[in-house]
């Protein structure tokens, strides 16, 4: 065979090759995943960007939002007026929430622990998947209508609970009880009941049961729940906002709507830092914390691993 019958062959190997590479790298299912990467990086792109640059205009020296004149701590502290530290408002605004905060965790995880216990162990298997349904159903329904209905609760019911820091209260407390009673019930079905039987079965009572065997294993579900529903709480808007009497019992997220809405200077930006600020520690402090917890049951499982790997 002459070289010119061959050479025509050898020239669209490679051509088709080339036409068929992409189309190869597509139907590859080990291919990396680069729009979702991309996807990702765009995504995390758009919702931080906003933020950083609020919390970068909370640091400037000049009353204005929208050009950079410096670096300052004017609108947290130094500023004897307009700022954080020293605008009534402003400072009420933060007290109120971190009030708010502190006594819905207080009271709403003791009850959703205590909901969660009862559920694990009622009987009647139908009537407790009802309450667990209950406890599912302020996941699904919007924070919007329960705002309404317990304002008509508050105004025309409960006529005695008037508005203000206690019927904020009571109705943070109605929308965050299902976190705890969710965690912990998710810590039962995993614990399950060998611990208690084996507890009951060297003599304890079923009281010295709950409060020394399976209290301290829900102590790192509780404390998870308790670290929700407080970072929860700093940013609530629409509960507090329906059960807020006056401008005293307004905390920082309704405060920022507010001033928003007017002219305000780069101290609302500070407020929006402190707020978003206090939520990122409460969460970093309960995984460390939670990590620490439950340190013993790694440890545990990755024994129990190499273990199993040696045979």
């Amino acid at each position: 065979m002459s070289r010119s019958a061959v050479a025509p062959v050898e020239t669209e190997a490679p051509i088709q090759a080339a036409a068929e590479r992409p189309t190869r790298w597509w139907r590859d299912p080990w291919r990396k995943p680069r729009f979702l990467q991309a996807f990702t990086w765009a995504y995390l792109a758009w919702s931080i960007l906003p933020v950083a640059i609020a919390v970068l205009f909370s640091f400037n020296a000049g009353r204005s939002r929208s050009a950079w004149q410096g670096f300052s701590m004017r609108w947290y502290s130094q500023d004897p007026v307009l700022s954080v530290w020293h605008d009534p408002d402003l400072h009420t605004a933060l007290f109120q929430t971190i009030r708010l905060a502190f006594l819905t965790t207080i009271i709403a995880v003791p009850i959703g622990v205590a909901f969660a216990i009862g559920i694990h162990r009622w009987v009647a298997r139908r009537l407790a998947a009802f309450f667990n349904f209950q406890m599912l159903l302020s996941f699904v329904m919007p924070e919007l209508i329960i705002g309404v209905t317990l304002l008509f609760v508050v105004s025309d019911l409960f006529t005695f609970v008037h508005l203000g820091t206690r019927a904020q209260v009571l109705g943070l407390i109605t929308f965050q009880i299902s976190y705890p009673a969710i965690i912990v019930l998710a810590r039962l079905l995993s614990i399950g009941d060998e611990y208690e039987e084996a507890a009951m079965d060297l003599g304890a009572s079923p009281v010295q049961a709950l409060r020394r065997v399976l209290l301290p294993l829900l102590y790192p579900a509780i404390f998870a729940s308790a670290v929700l529903v407080f970072a929860d709480v700093i940013d609530d808007f629409v509960i507090v906002r329906y059960l807020s009497s006056d401008a005293s019992t307004e905390p920082m997220a309704v405060k920022i709507y507010n001033s928003a809405r007017s002219s305000p200077t780069p101290a609302l930006n500070a407020l929006a830092t402190i707020m978003l600020a206090l939520s990122l520690l409460m969460v970093l402090f309960g995984f460390l914390v939670y990590r620490r917890m439950t340190r013993g049951e790694r440890d545990q499982r990755a024994a129990l691993g190499e273990v199993a790997a040696q045979f």
